[in-house]
């Protein structure tokens, strides 16, 4: 299962994420759900990057299944608000679709750090 923990500050604005695991939905390199979690995650960070000034740690820790990001620059810009929620979205639209049992996303609320 794909975990997605997606990190809200106390006015609801997403500024960050860790996702961990595979979906298990097919075999490694067929696997659709982990596909499409993966395409979503990867692009908001490359789009963050390069369409906002925002500052951020991000990383990929390709051994232990682990991505998390996370923006560092106060407050959250406008667009990088966008993306992220774009990225809630487009998760919780693969959840809808293929279940729980593939990709769980919780929202985390705690203060920025």
């Amino acid at each position: 299962m794909v975990k997605v923990t997606v990190y809200q500050n106390q006015d609801d604005v997403y500024y960050g994420f860790r996702m961990e695991g595979h979906a298990g939905f097919a075999a490694y390199g067929n696997d659709i759900v982990c596909s499409a979690v993966s395409a979503l995650v990867i692009n908001t960070m490359n789009s963050i990057e390069q369409f906002t000034d925002d500052k951020f740690d991000g990383a990929v820790h390709e051994e232990k299944d682990i991505v998390s990001f996370n923006i560092t620059s106060k407050p959250v810009s406008a667009s990088a608000g966008l993306l992220l929620d774009s990225l809630v979205l487009g998760l919780s639209a693969i959840q809808s679709e293929y279940g729980k049992k593939y990709i769980k996303i919780k929202i985390k609320k705690k203060q920025e750090v």
